[in-house]
């Protein structure tokens, strides 16, 4: 008798700018799309929900003009339901704001159906200190949830693996609904934290200053997360070990 065939499962890398250089973005843009990423992430702060200051929907429209990339905007704002529409007109593909912003239960619905409303995916994410239950009153409305593994705000920390879990606890909250979301993962993450990033069938992996460090082969980094991440999601799907051929 055959073999079962192993499991296939594939792990979308999305590129965060933030650590790119902004001066020449349109280079940024063809690397990245060379190097084999799936996805831009675009980290939008405020300098009040968190005390960094990056870009907002001008910049969004910018690279919308450079890529035919999906774009995924991470809105580290406070006032989401303000300025959600400048970044839906700005071309995003998705749009994620944060489930601790200090607006009401209704409003976050109101703005998660108007991104749902202009056919773009809607998301909330989940900073370390927040349980994963903090995204169920919204999950009839939601296509993303993303899992941060790191504080928000800055780039080049360090992977916080304890808040892993809530990828499979917040899988859990759309299951008993017969609903599927996208579990983004967004925050420490490179070669050395894909394994870990991927184990809980995570379907995106934001990767950030891993890919623009110097004297790095940006496409063997996207690569290596890549295959890290998917050999744990065999792994732990079917509980056979897959080994991954170290890339350097």
């Amino acid at each position: 008798m055959n073999a079962e065939p192993m499991t296939r499962l594939h792990v979308s890398i999305a590129a965060s700018i933030l650590s790119a250089d902004f001066g020449n973005l349109y280079r940024v843009v063809r690397k990245l799309e060379r190097a084999g990423v799936d996805r831009l992430h675009l980290d939008v702060m405020d300098g009040h929900f968190v005390p960094n200051l990056t870009f907002g929907p001008d910049v969004v429209k910018a690279i919308r003009g450079l890529t035919r990339l999906p774009l995924d905007a991470h809105l580290m704002i406070s006032e989401p339901s303000r300025y959600v529409d400048r970044f839906l007109e700005a071309g995003s593909d998705s749009v994620t704001f944060h489930v601790e912003v200090d607006e009401p239960d209704d409003q976050v619905r109101g703005t998660l159906a108007a991104i749902r409303d202009a056919g773009r995916a809607a998301g909330l994410a989940i900073s370390p200190g927040t349980p994963a239950s903090a995204v169920e009153p919204f999950a009839d409305l939601l296509d993303i949830v993303m899992v941060m593994t790191v504080e928000p705000g800055w780039g080049g920390q360090r992977f916080m693996g304890e808040c892993m879990p809530k990828v499979g606890e917040a899988r859990e909250v759309f299951a008993t609904r017969g609903r599927e979301v996208a579990f983004h993962v967004d925050g420490g993450v490179n070669r050395d934290t894909a394994a870990v990033a991927g184990s809980e069938r995570t379907d995106v992996l934001v990767v950030g200053s891993a890919l623009f460090q110097r004297r790095l082969d940006t496409a063997l980094e996207v690569d290596a997360v890549r295959k890290r991440a998917e050999a744990a999601q065999v792994e732990s799907t079917t509980g056979t070990p897959v080994g991954v051929a170290a890339t350097r």
